[in-house]
């Protein structure tokens, strides 16, 4: 019985996913840098507006639901564009945002209002992650404004691309390599509604279980 030794010498050997045929759980953290290739994303006509300035894109919804895949995604496509992400307990002031444009910016909530404003006075083209609609703020600045609700365009087929995306991402070698079944994204969309992250939490805990090659 060979099948259940499998993981523990791999494991032995440091390469606790090869019976698997990975490199290592597909679910686990992705490092920023490649987070942008493994994105199913909608954003090319999004690249020439924030070129032009005066053009902003919120991307808008609660925490794990793929605003910052979509904004690095959309930053991979203009390189050298600024980014920034507000960390949780920061209140930045305007001379510690980054000059240039267009100007990335995630958590623009924790941005205070005085700030915000000092910020849309430049015109420059903005791509913001956020919690709330700043869409009066900005058209008010004379922006015009587009929000994409990234959770509004989960569907099955759409979360069937993206957990594929991340197990070929994962992949070792020629062969085959796990899938998921359809019931497991039914059971995902039921359980975790919207939110991606905490899909790939459940899936993150299965995979390291899993001793075979088989369809999850």
């Amino acid at each position: 019985m060979s099948s259940p030794a499998a993981p523990a010498f791999h494991s032995r050997l440091g390469l606790p996913f090869a019976h698997l045929n990975l490199r290592r759980n597909p679910f686990g953290e992705v490092p920023t840098e490649e987070r942008a290739d493994l994105a199913v994303v909608d954003i090319e006509p999004l690249v020439p507006a924030l070129r032009a300035g005066r053009f902003a894109v919120q991307f808008l919804g609660d925490k794990g639901f793929g605003k910052t895949t979509h904004l690095l995604t959309l930053r991979a496509r203009l390189p050298g564009a600024p980014y920034l992400h507000v960390g949780e307990g920061e209140r930045p002031e305007l001379s510690e945002l980054p000059a240039g444009a267009p100007l990335f910016l995630d958590e623009l909530q924790r941005v205070p209002r005085r700030v915000r404003r000092a910020l849309f006075a430049r015109g420059h083209g903005l791509a913001l992650g956020t919690h709330g609609d700043y869409t009066a703020e900005l058209r008010h600045a004379g922006f015009e404004v587009v929000t994409v609700r990234p959770d509004a365009r989960l569907d099955r087929q759409r979360l069937a691309a993206i957990l594929a995306k991340r197990i070929e991402w994962a992949r070792r070698g020629l062969g085959p390599v796990p899938g998921i079944r359809v019931e497991t994204l039914d059971e995902l969309l039921a359980r975790c509604g919207k939110d991606v992250r905490a899909m790939e939490s459940v899936l993150y805990e299965r995979f390291q279980t899993l001793e075979r090659v088989c369809d999850v």
